[in-house]
């Protein structure tokens, strides 16, 4: 990959994230350290919908192993069928934390997750695993 290209990849859907993050520091800010995730993931869907774009929460992706169907998980919320969103409200944001939403990203054609933490300090990762680094799971 050229570093034109790396650039390229580094901010796909950029303007989409901005959006995301704004909302999500306005949730935070709002709501502030302390509920459970499921007050956030509903507050941040509000909150996304406020700034009309188009979220799917709680959506079902099934994970494949030899084109066979082992489970499937849920999204937290997937925005404009081109960010993934795992949203955490922990103390910190962990390495396990950051290979879930990694995991997900392989095992769907969306290439950009964001990483959203409700902890004490509001924090956000942006993980990027394009497609044509992906196998046929």
């Amino acid at each position: 990959m050229t570093r034109i290209e790396q650039m390229d990849t580094d901010f796909l859907y950029k303007d989409l994230s901005d959006k995301i993050i704004n909302a999500f520091y306005t949730v935070y800010n709002t709501l502030g350290y302390g509920f459970l995730e499921k007050v956030y993931e509903n507050a941040l869907m509000q909150e996304l919908i406020n700034k009309n774009l188009i979220c799917e929460k709680q959506k079902p992706i099934k994970v494949y192993y030899q084109q066979k169907v082992l489970g499937e998980y849920f999204a937290d919320i997937i925005v404009e069928d081109k960010i993934i969103l795992e949203l955490k409200a922990a103390e910190s944001l962990i390495e396990e934390h950051e290979l879930q939403l990694i995991n997900y990203l392989k095992a769907t054609e969306i290439e950009i997750g964001l990483l959203l933490n409700f902890g004490k300090k509001p924090a956000f990762k942006r993980k990027i695993f394009t497609n044509d680094k992906k196998i046929n799971l």
